[in-house]
């Protein structure tokens, strides 16, 4: 039932704030920073988590949600769907789909909201099991190359969907008599994929066996939730998920993960700027191999409880193999390297003294931004537009500021990375790339000592 406008501003109570316009950051570079951090909360899980409240028609409170772009327009979008929504303080908010507006899923507005975030491919399996019906127009999100939609669709028509195709409208538009369990085997372990299937089979009647499931924190984390809401998932962890149907699903209060990503990027940024900094409750146990991969870099840090001191170094070395080749860091799956943190790795690199081959398997555009880091000054070889060679000089020869452009999320941070690690006045524009994936970036470094600001 669609809510009126009075009800919708008593429910509504955030839109997008202004730092999320056209901007660029001016950024004067070789300054030291010091101090501690603390990261936002996962913004790859939030994509999933906040879309599992249209599971249930009960109140849902979600703990420890940063204040990014993409986030707060996936909000946004399920407030216009008619979900209850309430921000109980700075990154906590309550949410009560009891009266979805299922119809707005036709309108203009569904269609231009939805396009410009790609993580709103995730409503599709809620809104399925819950309703039986979805739409869903083509989803935006980083240019980094071919990214396909295929995991989620093959894996709820196999639990019953029908997918119908606007060519016109560049629209989807999925419908179910009511889903069944089945066993399947995904042809990729898409995180994405793997939680809009997790969440339609959580209400499907019957056993559902999914393998070759994406296993990343933010996909236990997910089926933790559902669990918490009355789902029966087990496997939780492994590649190997059972999820037994249940009739419907309850309230609950969950908080998210830090940021492993910024985490990276912090520890990456503070070994560039040879800066001595603490980043605060970083959930040591999620992290995986990313600590041992800065390592292998000659980052060197200490465990302080779930806090991560990374001392002042001038010089950080690079491991080779023990046969004395080259070292290679490429991505993988969880629980391989993610690919969202190669951008900063490879920044890394170019002032270290060694050398890396860089291989980023999964997107073809992603290593494209490399030319700025060569007109500043950095040795890089890019061998093809997935490999690319750095030749670290330690230090010998700085990186120089520029004038660039951020062309997605994670390139943009490598790009802020080399920046301030650059003497000198460097510009970086379209950065509400950045604000799609780091919550207040520009002040919280000014609180370390950086000189940045937002123009």
């Amino acid at each position: 039932m669609a809510r009126t406008k009075a009800e919708n501003k008593h429910c509504i109570i955030f839109r997008l704030p202004n730092i999320f316009i056209m901007a660029s950051f001016e950024i004067y570079g070789g300054k030291q920073l010091k101090g501690e951090i603390i990261p936002q909360g996962a913004k790859n899980e939030a994509l999933q988590i906040i879309c599992a409240v249209l599971l249930t028609d009960q109140e849902v409170v979600i703990s420890n949600i940063p204040q990014i772009r993409d986030v707060m327009k996936l909000i946004e979008l399920l407030a216009d769907l008619g979900v209850k929504v309430k921000k109980l303080d700075e990154n906590t908010w309550s949410f009560k789909a009891d009266q979805v507006d299922i119809d707005f899923l036709d309108s203009d507005g569904f269609r231009k909201k939805a396009t410009q975030l790609r993580g709103s491919v995730m409503i599709v399996g809620p809104l399925l099991a819950r309703f039986k019906k979805a739409s869903i127009p083509k989803p935006g999100g980083d240019k980094i190359g071919r990214r396909r939609l295929d995991t989620h669709f093959t894996g709820l028509e196999k639990l019953g969907a029908d997918f119908h195709y606007d060519n016109e409208n560049q629209f989807y538009h999925i419908r179910t008599k009511g889903l069944k369990a089945c066993y399947m085997l995904l042809d990729e372990a898409s995180v994405t994929g793997t939680a809009n299937i997790v969440m339609a089979a959580s209400l499907a009647k019957g056993k559902t066996v999914l393998y070759n499931a994406a296993c990343e924190p933010y996909i236990q984390q997910l089926c933790k939730m559902l669990n918490c809401m009355g789902a029966n998932i087990s496997g939780i962890g492994s590649n190997l998920l059972t999820i037994e149907g249940v009739e419907e699903l309850k309230g609950c209060s969950h908080r998210m993960l830090p940021d492993m990503i910024e985490i990276g990027s912090f520890i990456a940024m503070a070994a560039m700027t040879r800066s001595e900094i603490t980043i605060k409750d970083v959930g040591y146990e999620h992290l995986g191999i990313i600590p041992d991969v800065f390592q292998k870099l000659g980052v060197r840090f200490e465990r302080q409880g779930d806090d991560l001191h990374i001392p002042s170094l001038d010089s950080y070395q690079v491991d080779t193999f023990i046969d004395g080749s080259i070292l290679t860091i490429s991505d993988a799956p969880w629980p391989g390297f993610s690919p969202d943190l190669l951008s900063a790795v490879l920044v890394l690199a170019t002032q270290a003294r060694g050398s890396v081959l860089i291989h980023q398997k999964m997107f073809e555009s992603r290593l494209f931004f490399v030319d700025k880091l060569i007109d500043m000054g950095a040795q890089i070889i890019l061998c093809d537009p997935h490999r690319a060679t750095v030749i670290g000089l330690d230090r010998k020869y700085p990186l120089k500021p520029l004038e660039m452009t951020s062309p997605d999320i994670r390139a943009g941070v490598a790009l802020l990375i080399a920046a301030l690690s650059a003497e000198g006045r460097s510009i970086i524009h379209n950065i509400e790339q950045i604000d799609r994936g780091y919550q207040f970036l520009d002040t919280r470094l000014r609180q370390l000592g950086a000189d940045i600001r937002r123009l």
